[in-house]
């Protein structure tokens, strides 16, 4: 997506893009990022992120596939609330991260403060939320909010792709399911829901390849069924 402010315009082609996503089996790894310096700097003027529905946080957050984000530079607001919807976060050297609406007297209106509490804790959500303060690459990365920060000019990202690209689609897309569900969960029925996709995995064609290849000492070949 492009750098700087976020437009309605990009905000909705985002959510749009989701959409499309959801219907092609296809696509197996998504990768959000922007072609500018800074990730987003904030909302642009006159944008009412209540406009859009859904919006692109909630709409990222509905894709079944793993979602893989790149930041650079400054990433603030919705932009923020856009990769706390993703599920692996790479940050590169210079990215710094902050939510300031409470400064301005709103609210974050995409998740926020929902989704940041459960990425970094309650206490350090606190923190950003009603101080404004921004973090660098390095706490991030401390606090857990960022996985990993990219050094060698996109080779983090790649292999992070590629060991994705490598595991079998559906596997993945359960995996998933059960760390997003389950976490809203007790204990038991988290259990009880990974049970579930167990026995839903295991009578695929991907699980039998994956147990093939395995026992023939080779890659597995998957087909998403």
């Amino acid at each position: 997506m492009p750098g700087g402010t976020l437009e309605a315009r990009v905000a909705t082609e985002i959510s749009t893009a989701c959409e499309q996503i959801q219907e092609d089996r296809e696509i197996r790894v998504v990768v959000l990022t922007s072609v500018d310096q800074d990730f987003c700097t904030g909302l642009a003027e006159g944008f009412d992120p209540q406009s859009i529905s859904p919006d692109p946080a909630t709409a990222l957050s509905r894709l079944k596939v793993p979602i893989v984000s790149l930041v650079s530079g400054v990433c603030s607001s919705g932009g923020l609330e856009m990769i706390l919807a993703c599920d692996i976060r790479i940050g590169t050297p210079d990215s710094c991260f902050s939510l300031t609406e409470p400064l301005n007297g709103s609210l974050p209106m995409w998740g926020g403060t929902q989704r940041l509490p459960r990425a970094i804790s309650h206490g350090r959500a606190a923190s950003m939320l009603f101080l404004g303060t921004e973090i660098n690459a390095t706490t991030a990365h401390l606090w857990g909010l960022l996985h990993s920060i990219e050094e060698d000019h996109g080779a983090e990202l790649q292999t992070t792709v590629d060991s994705l690209l490598a595991c079998g689609p559906l596997a993945l897309e359960m995996a998933k399911e059960a760390v997003h569900r389950g976490s809203e969960l007790p204990l038991r029925d988290g259990l009880r829901l990974e049970g579930d996709l167990n026995h839903q995995l295991a009578a695929t064609e991907d699980r039998a390849e994956g147990l093939a290849a395995f026992f023939a000492k080779r890659p597995p070949d998957f087909s998403g069924r």
